[in-house]
């Protein structure tokens, strides 16, 4: 794994590379720019930036307005303000019409740290993920980020790209190629598929590497299109391996865990672990404390790896 880069400041600099390429590109902010940097946008095109203040049900509405008229805007906010208050102007004004909005929201999960319970969105891929028509995008890296917001701007319909607030490691290179709705094998194995998203295939790839140190094999699948997903990744693996491992910083109800466990009580019944938070709230604190303190760590996906195959086996 490589060096460790901001995803919000990937998502900003695109957003200006895009915003040079294509004139109908129009980016709202509602007053945290600074953070979800769209402010580097605003310093290039500040005729094309909105800042709609603390008011994300407003700027949803105006997002939804500007995409009936032909732009293609990104609406950036924290991920607990959005889909988290305007959960409704969400579903009535973009996923119902099925507006060409884009929704790139940062501080997702509880990586997020200090800033406490009240900023850690712990809920939001349920509640997006719930609207027929959204595409739902978590990638695992700056890389990946850069192409799924270039994906994004391609093509037509509601998007909601989460982003992490801390640097993560660069788990691509520059040949990667983001291919929408398709997940990516990181690393193939037998024995049992490790199925992760967003900071998670870090920890993912690590646990992998330990677990393989002693003989145990491990596929591992990130899955940064979580709708729609790759359904044939999924059947595949769990016939080939026979046991799967799902890992995301977010509720374990309806995130990542729930979508995986639909398809394979469908198609290809296996045992299933799942890394995920509780049905609880986190606390306040440092980032790594949160994410050993809740389970998300590469060591937390190495129990669930050891207990998963011991059922596979019973």
């Amino acid at each position: 794994m490589g060096q460790e880069v901001s995803l919000r400041e990937a998502y900003g600099k695109t957003l200006v590379e895009l915003g040079k390429e294509n004139p109908d590109i129009v980016v709202l902010d509602a007053d945290l720019s600074k953070s979800t940097m769209t402010r580097l946008f605003a310093s290039e095109f500040p005729h094309r930036f909105f800042d709609c203040g603390i008011a994300e049900q407003n700027m949803v509405g105006i997002a939804a307005g500007l995409a009936a008229s032909g732009k293609i805007p990104f609406a950036s906010t924290f991920a607990v303000f959005a889909p988290g208050r305007c959960f409704d102007q969400i579903r009535m004004s973009i996923a119902q019409p099925k507006r060409n909005v884009k929704l790139v929201t940062c501080h997702g999960g509880i990586s997020v740290g200090e800033d406490g319970v009240s900023h850690h969105s712990v809920e939001d891929l349920s509640l997006i993920g719930s609207l027929p028509g959204f595409t739902v995008i978590v990638p695992a890296d700056a890389i990946e980020t850069t192409q799924a917001v270039r994906v994004a701007a391609a093509s037509y319909g509601p998007f909601y790209i989460r982003l992490c607030r801390p640097k993560i490691p660069l788990v691509y290179n520059g040949d990667y190629c983001f291919n929408l709705g398709k997940a990516v094998t990181m690393r193939q194995g037998e024995k049992v598929t490790i199925i992760a998203i967003g900071i998670m295939v870090t920890a993912a790839l690590e646990a992998a590497d330990n677990l393989g140190r002693v003989g145990i094999d491990c596929r591992v699948l990130n899955m940064s299109t979580l709708k729609p997903i790759d359904e044939a990744a999924i059947i595949r693996a769990a016939a080939e391996t026979g046991a799967i491992v799902t890992a995301e910083e977010h509720l374990e109800h309806g995130g990542l865990g729930s979508v995986v466990s639909r398809v394979v009580a469908k198609h290809q019944p296996v045992p299933i672990e799942f890394i995920a938070i509780k049905d609880t709230y986190a606390q306040s604190g440092k980032p790594a404390e949160l994410l050993q303190r809740y389970g998300l760590t590469a060591k937390d996906i190495e129990q669930a790896v050891r207990l998963v195959i011991k059922r596979k086996q019973d």
